[in-house]
């Protein structure tokens, strides 16, 4: 029985030593080769006195030595913390000093630009790959030199299910970053979950363009080596004439992606008319899929079957929608993945059973989160006890509703919900009537302050080509289907939206654009 999440690794390689486990960068590295480069770095990190629950923060972006280094901190029992490269210099230090990180793998660029303030760390190491400066600190050493240990030597740490595997930090957009701590059984849980209705499988190619530092990216490397499927790393966001060009020369069978990188495929495929026909299935979290993104899918991959998911890093996800679902029930975002269980709480916190009703979304289930690093209060807020004595439930902080047939429709964040004339609106709502104008190619709608209302919305539109739409056309059909709260007070139209480095829509940028504006006397549009 697999208890540890290590374990999924040495089973793979049990049963497809020499199969193809990650093809990045023009080489293929097999399941036996993973294997061997994490236990010699594994022996390295109990040589230099790295101990079971040692911390060891990662930041290297897409690249074979992620991948190494994650299976091989599980192997001693330490905990694996993956941080995006885009990260700034004052959250790093936060995150190193938070964790009490004892290692940190990264790159030369990010260790010379912030040399002063990792000297300044507790770290009893740092390793850089293929380091071109020699960097003379004792305390700093290069990958290729940890490789080189003997893996013979690699003893058992000893950990059981119930320790911690990972901490994930969130952005910390407002405020601090929190440490979402997952334990090797939750993580075990969302991999069986993610595999029992996505059904990877040996003979898939999963094409991952998305960054190993956030959840979604790091566990399609995870399923992938489950299952025995060939994991096809690219560089974060990479070109997506590249992206194209991978899945018709490698016949990529599943396509994990985001709204914008949907979008930009389907204007470059537009031009090029690549083959795309090996993909079987084109998975969606993070950011909902507008019926716009779903003809693009449509339009780009003929035969595949769309699974439009939503989650959260504290339970790694919450929901599917099948397949077959995605045309009848376009906004949803579907059922309890399998071993979940949901439910909706109002203010009062009793369980809601009207349909339509919206209300706090609570799961229960095996990949709930242990709880935030270092943060008891904040845990407190988030996990509280559920149906059954003893145990605890996540309130996710998410305002959804549930139709008759139990399907989720996610309203927005309890933070992000704009009171607009003393009425509760949902940013999410107004973004899909205005996302199914045909001219529309993508829109967010966030809050402004207003003398009268309160709050009054703002709505950013991308226009798609060739479109010469304008702010009064869109107000105008806006004012026909949508209650007047819900009408934008004001409309942008732009070129495009700024993203994060994960590839959503950055709202909090959208947040600062729309403040200038009306700081700048923007007249309102109705």
């Amino acid at each position: 029985m697999i208890t540890q999440m290590q374990q999924l690794l040495t089973q793979s390689v049990s049963k497809y030593p020499d199969k193809i486990a990650v093809s990045f960068s023009n080489k293929n590295y097999s399941f036996k080769a993973i294997e061997q480069q994490s236990n010699r770095l594994a022996t390295y990190f109990q040589t230099n006195g790295i101990q079971r629950g040692d911390r060891i923060v990662i930041i290297l972006g897409n690249t074979i030595e992620t991948i190494v280094s994650f299976w091989a901190i599980l192997k001693i029992g330490a905990i694996v913390i993956p941080v995006g490269t885009e990260m700034k210099a004052n959250k790093i230090d936060y995150i190193l000093k938070d964790s009490g990180a004892s290692v940190l793998i990264t790159n030369e660029i990010i260790a010379l630009k912030n040399k002063d303030m990792l000297q300044a760390q507790q770290l009893k190491k740092i390793l850089i790959p293929n380091p071109s400066v020699l960097l003379t600190e004792t305390w700093i050493d290069p990958f290729e030199t940890a490789l080189t240990r003997n893996s013979n030597t690699l003893t058992s740490s000893g950990s059981i299910s119930i320790d911690l595997a990972a901490i994930i930090y969130t952005s910390g957009s407002t405020g601090e970053p929190k440490g979402v701590m997952h334990t090797h059984d939750s993580m075990l849980a969302a991999t069986h979950s993610l595999n029992t209705y996505l059904g990877y499988n040996d003979r898939d190619k999963v094409l991952c363009a998305l960054p190993l530092s956030f959840d979604y990216g790091l566990y399609q490397m995870i399923m992938s080596i489950s299952v025995g499927a060939t994991l096809l790393l690219e560089k974060e966001f990479t070109w997506p004439i590249f992206l194209l060009k991978k899945i018709a020369t490698e016949k990529a069978t599943i396509l994990p992606g985001v709204p914008t990188m949907i979008m930009l495929l389907h204007e470059q495929n537009k031009i090029k008319n690549f083959d795309l026909s090996s993909i079987r299935a084109v998975t969606n979290t993070g950011a909902a899929l507008t019926r716009t993104n779903i003809e693009m899918i449509k339009t780009l991959f003929p035969n595949t079957a769309i699974f439009s998911m939503y989650g959260l890093t504290e339970c790694k996800r919450c929901t599917y929608l099948p397949p077959k679902e995605i045309d009848t029930k376009i906004d949803c975002v579907g059922i309890a993945i399998p071993n979940t269980e949901l439910w909706l709480v109002d203010d009062n916190d009793n369980k809601i059973t009207t349909p339509h009703q919206i209300g706090q979304l609570v799961i229960r289930g095996a990949t709930v989160m242990k709880g935030y690093w270092n943060k008891p209060k904040k845990t407190a807020e988030k996990l509280k006890p559920g149906t059954h004595p003893g145990e605890q439930v996540l309130y996710t902080g998410d305002y959804c509703s549930l139709d008759e047939d139990g399907y989720l429709y996610f309203k927005g964040r309890m933070d992000h919900m704009i009171n607009s004339r003393g009425i509760k609106v949902s940013p999410k709502e107004v973004e899909d009537f205005i996302g199914t104008l045909p001219e529309v190619n993508a829109v967010v709608i966030t809050g402004v302050p207003h003398k009268d209302y309160g709050e009054a919305l703002f709505a950013f539109i991308v226009l798609k080509e060739g479109e010469n739409s304008d702010e009064t056309s869109i107000i105008l059909e806006c004012k026909k289907e949508l209650e007047t709260y819900k009408v934008p007070e004001y409309i942008s139209i732009i070129p495009a939206m700024p993203k994060t480095p994960n590839g959503k829509f950055n709202v909090i940028a959208l947040k600062a654009m729309a403040l200038e504006s009306i700081n700048n006397n923007t007249k309102a549009l109705v």
